[in-house]
C-alpha cells in the first residue's frame, strides 16, 4: 500500500477543493460535474497520445520537457524574436 499522505499534501488538496468549489459558486453538483468533464478530457488526451505512440509518432524529448515546464511558448517567442533580428540584420 502507499504511504499515508503528508499534512502538506492534504492541505494542498483541501485548498484545491475549496478553489474548485469557489469557481462553481459553491455549487457542489456543478463542481463534481466540472471535475468529471476535466477528467474525461484528460483521459481522451492520454488515449490519443498512447495511440500516436503506438503508431510510431513519438514526440521529441525536448518537446516533452517543454510541455512539462510550459516553456514551449517562451521558446517560440524567443525563436520568433531571434529570427526577426536575423532578418533585419541581413
Amino acid at each position: 500500500m502507499s504511504a499515508p499522505s503528508s499534512l502538506s499534501d492534504n492541505s494542498r488538496y483541501e485548498q484545491a477543493c475549496d478553489q474548485a468549489i469557489a469557481m462553481c459558486d459553491g455549487n457542489l453538483r456543478s463542481t463534481i460535474k466540472a471535475l468529471i468533464m476535466a477528467n474525461e478530457y484528460l483521459e481522451t488526451e492520454l488515449e490519443e497520445l498512447q495511440a500516436a505512440i503506438a503508431a510510431g509518432c513519438v514526440p521529441a524529448r525536448a518537446y516533452s520537457s517543454e510541455v512539462a515546464t510550459g516553456s514551449r511558448d517562451e521558446s517560440a517567442k524567443q525563436k520568433t524574436g531571434s529570427s526577426r533580428a536575423s532578418s533585419s540584420a541581413a
